[in-house]
């Protein structure tokens, strides 16, 4: 009877798919093996055992020397929602940077919750240069932070994080970034480079089902807290860190699963050797990609030399339209992920996050390439 029901549901959502995607991706087995451990009280001290052992964990990944990282259960965007609205004053002046449709996100974030967003926008495939940052903070002395799309999703550009932050900090300012599709697939050095506020969700580079989202903070942050008011309740940081700090939990229920998973994965990248191998895994994969791709004939959308370790947006050949590549492969039982925003129907974007092989990548490559000939003939 029990697996009936199992077989009903996999019938419906048919996931038969080799996942190449912006996220969801596919994730790794023993991800998904540790999340069916069954549930128990997120007040109990075996929760607060995994709690606090993922938090350790996390801290040593993202090289957090002093600071919070807390778990919240949301997508990065909550944690995004709540940067504006623990550590910016209300009315207060943001610059935000933007190179793709997730900077644009940050924007409308800081205006929906009343701070005043100034724009720092380069074209699409292009990074935000350092000099760029600096004269734009020249020009904007009364900007309270600067927010930094590390690796935007949908042009598949890393930005150069850790000059921008040293900019910003020259420049006296808070430093909020977005790592979303960065964090687990690129590297971060939270306290050596001066982060305040970074953030990312656990259906990325990490490999595990969405429902999670990993934040850290510097110790400024909660003192600035202190001082706004209306932060709302469910993403209020001093709230976080109370029960973090008191309860080794969260203060509404956690998606346990998804911390089991994420605990898993972080002992994965420890069995691979540690970051620099694991983050190695992820240059080696994206290097692969990039060079199948421009071997078919395409052309990338990031800039050489800013090129995204977890995503790579293609431009459809003249006259093709991206989605159609997207759902050519997709009849051939390759997931992977139209284009984004305005660049839609121009691109389509290659995911390698999460549990991909080189056998995976290698037959994804040879299809690719027999659709293409068919669409170009």
């Amino acid at each position: 009877m029990y697996g009936d029901v199992v077989r009903e549901i996999e019938d419906l959502v048919k996931p038969r798919y080799k996942l190449f995607t912006a996220g969801p991706v596919a994730c790794f087995p023993e991800v998904l093996e540790v999340m069916k451990i069954q549930m128990f009280s997120h007040r109990s001290k075996e929760y607060q055992l995994i709690h606090t052992d993922t938090i350790n964990r996390l801290k040593r990944f993202l090289e957090v020397k002093e600071g919070e990282v807390l778990l919240f259960p949301s997508s990065g965007t909550g944690v995004m929602e709540a940067s504006i609205r623990n550590a910016v004053s209300p009315g207060g002046k943001v610059l935000v940077t933007i190179v793709g449709a997730f900077g644009k996100r940050y924007a409308e974030v800081v205006e929906r919750n009343g701070r005043i967003p100034i724009k720092l926008e380069v074209p699409y495939g292009k990074p935000v240069t350092p000099e760029l940052l600096d004269e734009k903070l020249s020009e904007n002395k009364d900007v309270e932070a600067v927010t930094i799309t590390y690796n935007e999703t949908s042009t598949g550009v890393l930005n150069p994080l850790r000059e921008l932050a040293k900019v910003a900090k020259e420049h006296d300012k808070l430093v909020f970034v977005d790592a979303v599709s960065a964090m687990g697939g690129a590297d971060i050095k939270f306290s050596e480079w001066g982060i305040d506020i970074v953030f990312a969700s656990s259906q990325k580079a990490f490999g595990v089902p969405p429902g999670l989202a990993i934040g850290a903070f510097c110790p400024e942050i909660f003192e600035i807290a202190k001082k706004i008011p209306n932060r709302g309740w469910y993403f209020d940081l001093l709230l976080y860190k109370k029960y973090n700090d008191e309860k080794h939990s969260t203060p509404s229920t956690p998606p346990m699963p998804q911390i089991f998973g994420l605990n898993a994965a972080l002992r994965l990248v420890e069995r691979m050797g540690g970051k620099e191998k694991w983050l190695a895994m992820y240059d080696r994969r994206a290097r692969r990609i990039r060079e199948g791709v421009k071997n078919l004939g395409l052309r990338l959308l990031a800039e050489p030399g800013y090129e995204s370790p977890t995503i790579t947006p293609v431009f459809a050949p003249e006259g093709i339209n991206g989605t159609l590549i997207y759902e050519r492969m997709r009849e051939r039982g390759f997931e992977l992920a139209k284009g984004y925003g305005e660049l839609k129907e121009k691109t389509f974007r290659i995911g390698h996050m999460g549990y991909i092989t080189d056998k995976d990548i290698d037959e994804m490559l040879e299809n690719l390439g027999e659709v293409i000939r068919e669409l170009t003939r």
